[in-house]
Formats: C-alpha cells, sequence, structure tokens
C-alpha cells in the first residue's frame, strides 16, 4: 500500500524488520549457493526485467533468480500487480515458484501463504498456465510445498487495500499495543487512538472488544464504568476469529485501567507479593526466536544480586563457535552456582515468563549435570504477575520500558529494547572485524545491565507505592 497517497509519510523500517531483512538475505544467499544452472535475473533493469523473465521461461531456463511476474489486478484494470519471487525452478514442461522464508513452522503464517498464491496467480497469468507448484524454502532448510488457489485470498486482500487507498481510512480498525508497537506508523495511528481516548488503548481490550465498543457508541474509556457492571462487562461477547466469545474474566481489569487512565493515577490492588529475602538475584536473558536462528538461541544469560549483600553483574555469552550456545549455559550455569553458593537459595527475580520458559529448555537441550538450572527453577520470582495483582497502572502495557519509567529509573540507552539487541546480535555475527564486534556485543552487554537495573528499580518502587497509597 502506498501510504503516501492517505498523507502518511514513507516509513523507515525498525530494529526488527532490519533483523529479519538481513536474515532473510543470509538465508537466500546460501540456498542459492546450492543451486546450479542459475540465470541471475537481478541485474536486470527492473523496467526490462518482466521481459527478461518471459524471453527465459520460453528458452526453458533451469533456474531463474529474482524474475519479475506482472498482471493486471481484476478488480481494476488500472491497477498493476507486480511480484518477485526468488525463483522459477524449471520441473517438467513448466516452472515451480519458490521463495525463501526464515519462518521455521510456514503454515502459521497467513501472510506466506497469501503471497505464494499470488505469485502462482502471476505466473499463471503471464503464462497461460498453472505453475507446476509453489514452494517455500523454509527457515529449517526444508522445501515446503504450498497449496493454490489461484491468489483468491490474496486478491481479496489487495482489492480491500486499494478500496481503502480510493476511500481512505473510513473504516475502524482499533490499534492495539502489541501490534502497534513494531509499526513505523506510530505516530499516526496510536498517538491519535490516545488523544482520542480510545477503549483500544487500555490492556486487556482486544481488537473484538474494541469493535463491540464502538459498534456500542462508546467513543471513550471514561465512559466504560458507567456503562458497563463488572458482571455485564464480562458477559458482553465480542468477535474472536470466526466465534463470538464473552469477555469473561477480563472485564475486571478493563475496568479497572479504564479508572486509572481517567485519573492518571495508580491504582493499588493489594501488597505485592514478592517473598522475603535480604538478597535478590535480578535475572535476565537475551534471545534470538527460533524463526531468526536454526534453533531458539539464548546469547547473553544476565544475572546481578542486589540487596544486603549486592555483587558485580555476572553475564554468560554465548560464543561464536560452533559449541558457543552451550558454552554461554554451562558459563551460565557456573555462574547461579557461585551465587547459589554465597548467599544460599535467594529469589531470581525476573520479568514475563521468558527466564522460566528457556531455562527448562536448555536444561533439555544441554543438560543440567549438577542441578543448578533445577534450583534456579525453584527459585524463580516473575515478578510481572505480582505487579499486575497489585497495582492498576494508567499504561497501555505491563512492559518493564512502561513500568521502569514510573520507578523513575533512567537508561543510558534510551531507544534500545529487544528488537534492538537481537539486531546488534546479528551485526555481531555477521561482521568478520573484531574490533566491531567486541564494540557491539558491549552495548548488548551494557543494555542487558540496565534491564537487571531496571527490574530491581520496579521491585523497588512497588512496594514504596503500595506503602504510600496504603497510607
Amino acid at each position: 500500500m502506498d501510504c503516501r497517497r492517505l498523507g502518511l509519510a514513507e516509513a523507515e523500517p525498525g530494529a526488527f524488520d532490519q533483523v529479519l531483512k538481513a536474515l532473510g538475505n543470509r538465508h537466500e544467499a546460501a540456498y542459492l549457493a546450492t543451486l546450479t544452472d542459475v540465470t541471475d535475473l537481478s541485474r536486470v533493469p527492473f523496467q526490462e526485467r518482466s521481459e527478461a523473465t518471459r524471453d527465459a521461461v520460453r528458452s526453458s531456463t533451469p533456474v531463474l533468480y529474482q524474475p519479475l511476474l506482472t498482471a493486471n489486478a481484476p478488480f481494476s484494470p488500472d491497477v498493476t500487480i507486480v511480484g518477485v519471487p526468488d525463483f522459477l525452478v524449471r520441473y517438467g514442461d513448466g516452472y515451480r515458484v519458490r521463495d525463501c522464508k526464515v519462518a521455521r513452522r510456514v503454515s502459521e503464517h497467513e501472510e506466506i501463504l497469501e503471497q505464494l498464491d499470488l505469485y502462482g496467480w502471476l505466473y499463471e497469468s503471464t503464462f497461460g498456465h498453472p505453475p507446476a507448484g509453489i514452494e517455500v524454502v523454509a527457515g529449517t532448510g526444508d522445501i515446503v510445498p504450498l497449496p493454490y488457489d489461484q491468489g483468491r485470498q490474496a486478491l481479496a486482500t489487495l482489492e480491500r487495500m486499494q478500496a481503502v487507498l480510493d476511500n481512505g481510512l473510513s473504516d475502524y480498525i482499533p490499534v492495539g499495543w502489541s501490534k502497534c508497537g513494531g509499526c513505523a506508523y506510530w505516530d499516526h495511528c496510536w498517538l491519535k487512538a490516545v488523544a482520542s481516548e480510545d477503549p483500544a488503548v487500555l490492556p486487556d481490550v482486544d481488537q473484538g472488544t474494541a469493535s463491540a465498543f464502538r459498534e456500542m457508541g462508546i467513543g471513550s474509556y471514561r465512559d466504560l464504568p458507567s456503562r458497563f457492571t463488572k458482571d455485564a462487562l464480562s458477559e458482553l461477547k465480542r468477535p474472536v476469529g470466526t466465534r463470538m466469545q464473552r469477555v469473561g474474566s477480563k472485564a475486571t481489569s478493563i475496568l479497572n485501567h479504564a479508572r486509572a487512565f481517567t485519573t492518571g493515577e495508580v491504582i493499588v490492588l493489594s501488597r505485592p507479593g514478592i517473598p522475603a529475602s535480604d538478597n535478590y538475584v535480578m535475572f535476565d536473558l537475551e534471545g534470538l526466536p527460533p524463526q531468526l536462528n536454526e534453533t531458539e538461541k539464548i546469547y547473553l544469560w544476565g544475572t546481578q544480586v542486589f540487596g544486603v549483600n549486592p555483587k558485580p553483574c555476572l553475564q554468560a555469552v554465548a560464543d561464536f563457535g560452533a559449541d558457543g550456545d552451550r558454552n554461554g549455559w554451562m558459563q551460565f550455569l557456573d555462574n547461579a552456582a557461585g551465587i547459589f553458593a554465597c548467599l544460599g537459595d535467594i529469589p531470581f527475580v525476573h520479568w514475563a515468563p521468558y527466564e522460566k520458559t528457556h531455562v527448562r529448555k536448555y536444561i533439555e537441550r544441554f543438560g543440567d549435570p549438577a542441578g543448578v538450572g533445577v534450583r534456579v527453577l525453584k527459585n524463580l520470582c516473575d515478578l510481572l504477575p505480582i505487579t499486575k495483582k497489585a497495582v492498576v497502572l494508567p499504561d497501555p502495557s505491563y512492559s518493564i520500558k512502561l513500568v521502569e519509567k514510573r520507578a523513575g529509573y533512567q537508561r543510558t540507552l534510551p531507544e534500545s529494547n529487544g528488537a534492538w539487541s537481537m539486531a546488534e546480535y546479528i551485526k555481531a555475527v555477521e561482521t568478520e572485524d573484531e574490533d566491531l564486534r567486541k564494540e557491539t556485543m558491549d552495548k548488548i552487554m551494557l543494555y542487558n545491565r540496565e534491564d537487571l537495573e531496571a527490574t530491581w528499580a520496579v521491585m523497588g518502587w512497588l512496594g514504596g507505592v503500595v506503602d504510600e497509597r496504603s497510607c
């Protein structure tokens, strides 16, 4: 979609988009290196490539790299649809359309299915017969065949997008913290929703609930407490996929957050259930999700003891060798063993389930020779659900990056986040410059240390704000 036609500025790709692009290019190049008799059309000027693609297919060229396919849109003769699949691979009397994707579970990505189906439709429109198949080279390295449906769903999606371009953004599309967080058009949509007090900015108001409120004529979260009791809101049905479901147990949270947003004040619900201890370990991981690596990888295990007997930050880093992942895990176990030996079974405080999930995964992956990993699991303390049970925040999310601001914590790397960390790590992996690699890893380690400090700051703030409001 050309957002400039809607009055929006050209968007710059975010850190996570850059990670995906870098890994996608690497994945594509690695697969390209396995092929022979390849005609590289990427060097052909774009305006000439469509005809070059037709000529290469007429000549039964074995493999075409970066071909260009075009066709007039069936919903508008003035619209030309353009597609550049990674490969056309000769098969029998026809060609298979093949594209590289870093995703490991292709069937879970509707956008990939639509894109490849559209490429198949473009091929059929260009050459008068269906492709011999449409396929994805997945992040696992497997070639995954996909069903061909003559581009029906993709064309329907494009037709809706064209209607938006022709008619403007007239339909209500709810914002969402997770959905909008990485979007380059944040300033256009999210800030507009905040300014209008759209209920969609509240935690636990999903897309279906926001749409249901809109249909009822509720345009501001200020109106929710007067329109609903907890029981009435819990019975409200909203669309979830193809079904209608009750709001249910989220009703209490929605109404509490509506009140907090209206006043701008923190609402105290109860004392935080933090286990008593003289010392606490703040615990934070930096990792790559599985679609960005051959296996899900933790590249930094950060721990630091705070309290009566504070200790320096300990960071176990996965090195860049073949056994780097295992070495990082074993170093973390050594670090944790040293903490236990010095201070006994103290809480390992983290934010959200990520740390617990990955300690378990790494025990399964590389073992736990001395039982330290299991001991860490027994001492984990997730501060996120404790915070949610203790306070209602006038914020759209319980992201640590938002809560730490309420705790007064300030970072030296204010623009950094998990996507930034991944992008920097990929930079470190890709470079041959050892000085640049060290500089990059030093920044990631600083970011991780600040995550640990922020968690400690939030923990202290949480007890303080509850005591203050309880007086």
